[in-house]
């Protein structure tokens, strides 16, 4: 990478992808958002939209990985970090793969997301990238919770 990981500004980052995942519960949708920087600078944000567009696969992570398949190189994708309000689920981690990002950052883990839904927890995505793609997290995790709490799943 040009800009070196260890440098960027992880809590900006991580703050911007809560932005979108605030502005997809003003809509009507789930509390996810997520973006996509290179040289510790966001180049694209995506927000969950399942509910608004009627379309399973509008989680803003797999929506994230198709944009950046379309637009970037995949030496560009190698430099490029996605940070996101919540861990990628297993849908979203295989467009991970084909993406091949350098790393995803997340805020609340799959076994947090799991506890809110009332779920059983699903595969980590860290499981599914391994080998591909990096994964670090929790990053401002209770910023992250915060957001689930507010939004109030029903079970």
């Amino acid at each position: 990478m040009t800009a070196d990981f260890d440098d960027f500004d992880h809590e900006s980052h991580m703050r911007r992808a809560f932005e979108e995942a605030r502005a997809a519960t003003e809509r009507g949708d789930r509390p996810f958002g997520s973006v996509l920087v290179r040289d510790d600078e966001v180049v694209m944000a995506e927000s969950n939209r399942v509910v608004t567009e009627n379309d399973v696969r509008r989680h803003p992570e797999l929506h994230l990985a198709y944009r950046a398949c379309r637009e970037m190189t995949a030496g560009e994708r190698a430099e490029t970090v996605m940070y996101t309000s919540t861990e990628p689920c297993p849908m979203c981690a295989g467009g991970i793969v084909q993406a091949g990002f350098d790393r995803v950052v997340y805020s609340v883990g799959g076994d947090e997301i799991a506890e809110f839904v009332g779920q059983a927890p699903a595969v980590r995505s860290a499981r599914i990238l391994d080998g591909v793609t990096e994964v670090v997290g929790p990053v401002l995790n209770e910023e992250g919770r915060a957001l689930h709490d507010a939004f109030g799943w029903d079970r």
